[in-house]
């Protein structure tokens, strides 16, 4: 079928940009017609083309399709069947490119072109039985939940059948007592009728709409398999020879398969529930109002109406509005929810602080930084719900099972009536043993094993200052054996100190005044210890030309007409310096020179030598991880004596020092071409390539937005005892993942074939399908529970 699709384009700058565009377009696979707008950046194209052949020709082009991201609310889901259902409705539609469906949290994740409207997206998942809802106020759902009348709410299909069903059940209890508690058959009836058409009509619905879309999921097993119990009754009531008595009926086998699915049900919601915890914590920390200075007065407005540079008032117990900056007053912060940081971090000017922390005990003036979408608390919420709207690359094995599990189930129920009925001769059994079969059977488990693991495994890593960016992580951080941390900022303070300040020619005045005047305009770590120390000793500062940062190396600049370097010692013997070393006297110092051009000649200056402590959680963190086998290396830039002193503290299993950004990188893939899984440990911009490197890229969030970008896992804070707790995590929410499928595929194995030969009638089959689903998130739960030092 031929179809128009419309796509927005970035990067487009002239009308070659267009031309070439169509070009690649043309030379797609199923695309009879392109046509690019340069005006509007679109480009529109007509054939048959999938979107995903289309978004890659573009890119490879050197530009990019323009997608929206967005989640929804699937209402109708009920098992890992429906999710894969909903999946191919969507993909379907021509503007989707991938679409991912979270059965735990009943939402999926939809990307999508610019053009494509969420209508049409709609009208794709109605048709599949199922109905797409764009969400509002999460906030609102509990109140809602709370005010609806009892026969609405999400336990009276539960407690309703209950009691209908109970006295169905209690005459089986009877006859193992040698009591005939035996109900009429006409009473039997009238309290199974409202069971299986009234609390069980949902699975009708379902099943109905399942076979409108040709397609199978949990509720068309369950309402065939009950309805051949219900109706197998009916036909034995009706049909009875009244000299033979009323022979044994199945109606309490039907009405109690209802009642302990729909129990089981409603026990899978609420333990699906909690598995959002972390998320809703960190939901509830939006900060609703602010105390803004506007028209020369302090004023209340909402939090979403703030703009960035407002200046705010926070009161004791207030919560923090948006990230800012503090120009007045002195409180500690309560950042808990936000870093996992148990313990409250005093603030005062110049200090940052992040919006949804508690102002403990003072009053906190500060300039907003970042609101709204841009803040630190809204991307760790964008964070925690991608990676729990992720899969796991185990979970496309699920997917394929979920497709064909219930035409097979359907196959098997079939065999086992003929079976029975043939050989046999007993097609009653038959009938209750295909019952059971359909019963037990249920993808739900196996629909839940995946996400619900995730979702528990990152909302508790969330909770402790680890954000994990997608499931691809978790699965990549368990087979890691090899930690690599950079030095500064990472194993260390990242505070150096000016411990030495030595003047080779003129005298320690001038050589600071000229070290202060090129580290002015630098950002690193050594060059703020010398703009500390020279502003702590009144130095002034003196203008400067040519300024210029040589990557991995140090800065330069004219100073009063001179031509001034300031760098490492690598530097300064490529210029075929001999270094006098002698005259530095801080054991494992990082060393900085100060030389001059003159006349084509290089003259040394002098030099200044720093001193950087390790972290007081470095040497745990490091033991911690080598008692799980893991081997701990350290990349640094700083010079070797410095990298051995930190390294010989902390114990490290191997060192490299004055190594260059694009060296780190290299330095990794050799690690790698040993055959070790490598996690690249850092938090600078010259530590991003060896973050992409590596197997596993972990930044500090301390550190820059550039290493954080190129990171898979964040820690949300400078401790280095974090590594080990993150792959800890990982490995366990993996190993969570691998039970869950276990059990899931356990119970329909065994079950499956037990119902089959009948040695499980309908009722226990009913009870051991609701247990499956059940039993598998309340093991994910046990995430929820771990903790760490």
């Amino acid at each position: 079928m031929t179809t128009t699709l419309q796509l927005g384009i970035i990067g487009m700058t002239c009308a070659s940009c267009a031309s070439r565009i169509e070009k690649t377009l043309l030379s797609v696979n199923g695309v009879t017609d392109a046509s690019v707008n340069l005006a509007t950046e679109t480009a529109t194209i007509t054939g048959q083309a999938q979107l995903a052949d289309v978004a890659k020709a573009i890119s490879s082009a050197g530009y990019k399709v323009e997608f929206q991201k967005q989640q929804f609310a699937v209402k109708g889901m009920t098992c890992a069947s429906c999710a894969s259902r909903v999946e191919k409705s969507l993909l379907k539609d021509t503007g989707v490119l991938s679409a991912t469906v979270n059965l735990a949290t009943e939402q999926v994740t939809v990307e999508f072109s610019k053009g494509t409207s969420i209508e049409s997206m709609q009208k794709a998942v109605e048709n599949a039985g199922y109905e797409l809802v764009v969400q509002n106020d999460k906030g609102n759902e509990s109140k809602v939940a709370t005010d609806k009348a009892f026969y609405q709410r999400d336990s009276w299909p539960v407690i309703g059948s209950a009691i209908l069903t109970l006295p169905l059940v209690f005459p089986m209890l009877g006859m193992l007592l040698g009591v005939d508690w035996m109900l009429p058959a006409a009473w039997q009836w009238l309290l199974a009728t409202p069971v299986q058409f009234y609390f069980g009509s949902r699975f009708y619905k379902a099943g109905w709409n399942a076979i409108k879309a040709r397609t199978g999921n949990m509720d068309l097993l369950v309402s065939i398999g009950t309805s051949a119990a219900y109706g197998l009754s009916v036909y034995l009531w009706l049909s009875y020879n009244q000299h033979h008595g009323v022979p044994h009926l199945y109606f309490e086998s039907s009405a109690a398969v209802l009642t302990l699915v729909l129990l089981g049900k409603f026990l899978e919601k609420r333990a699906k529930q909690r598995t959002t915890d972390a998320l809703k914590a960190l939901e509830n920390l939006k900060p609703t109002s602010a105390m803004v200075w506007r028209g020369e007065k302090w004023v209340q407005i909402s939090a979403s109406e703030l703009k960035k540079g407002d200046k705010i008032k926070v009161l004791p117990g207030e919560r923090i509005p948006s990230d800012g900056v503090v120009i007045r007053g002195s409180s500690h912060v309560d950042e808990a929810l936000i870093s996992g940081e148990s313990i409250p971090l005093h603030k005062t000017a110049s200090d940052h602080v992040t919006g949804g922390a508690v102002n403990l005990d003072g009053i906190l003036e500060f300039e907003a930084s970042a609101v709204g979408s841009e803040s630190t608390l809204a991307k760790i919420i964008r964070l925690v719900e991608d990676a729990q709207g992720a899969k796991a690359p185990v979970q496309a094995l699920v997917d394929k099972i979920s497709s064909v599990f219930v035409p097979v189930v359907l196959f098997v129920a079939l065999a086992t009536v003929l079976t029975w009925g043939i050989i046999f001769n007993d097609w009653t059994q038959g009938i209750l043993h295909a019952v059971a079969v359909l019963v037990i059977a249920c993808p739900c488990a196996l629909g839940l094993a995946t996400p619900a693991a995730i979702m528990a495994g990152t909302g508790t890593a969330a909770r402790h200052g680890i954000l994990v960016k997608d499931a691809v992580a978790l699965e990549k951080a368990t087979k890691i054996d090899y930690v690599v941390f950079d030095k500064t900022g990472t194993l260390t303070e990242g505070k150096p100190e000016l411990m030495q300040l030595t003047a080779l020619r003129g005298n320690e005045s001038g050589l600071i005044a000229l070290a202060y005047a090129l580290s002015n305009n630098s950002e690193h770590p050594l060059a703020k210890a010398v703009v500390n120390y020279a502003q702590l000793h009144q130095v002034n500062l003196t203008d400067i030309d040519d300024f210029k940062v040589v990557a991995g190396k140090g800065v330069k600049a004219r100073v009063a007409q001179r031509n001034i370097m300031l760098g490492s010692s690598n530097w300064m013997r490529e210029f075929g310096l001999t270094l006098p070393t002698e005259w530095i006297t801080i054991q494992g110092a990082s060393v900085s020179w100060l030389a001059e051009t003159k006349d084509d000649q290089i003259e040394l200056l002098g030099l200044l030598c720093f001193a950087d402590k390790a972290k007081p959680e470095a040497k745990a963190a490091v033991e911690q991880l080598q008692e799980n086998g893991i081997k701990v290396a350290m990349l640094t830039g700083d010079s070797t004596d410095s990298a051995n002193y930190i390294a010989n503290q902390l114990g490290l299993d191997n060192v490299q020092a004055e190594v260059l950004p694009q060296g780190k990188a290299q330095a990794v893939s050799i690690y790698q071409a040993q055959g070790y899984k490598v996690a690249m440990v850092g938090d600078g911009i010259n530590d991003a390539p060896a973050l992409a490197q590596a197997d596993l890229g972990i930044a500090m969030a301390t550190g820059t937005e550039v290493a954080v970008s190129a990171s898979a896992i964040t820690l949300m804070r400078g401790n280095p005892g974090l590594v080990s707790s993150a792959l800890l995590l990982a490995s366990a929410t993996y190993r969570n993942i691998q039970q869950n499928l276990f059990w899931a595929f356990a119970f329909n194995t065994i079950g499956i074939p037990l119902a089959a030969m009948g040695y499980l009638n309908p009722v226990l089959a009913g009870a051991a399908m609701a247990c499956s689903s059940v039993f598998v998130v309340s093991n994910a739960l046990r995430l929820q529970r771990m903790s760490f030092k």
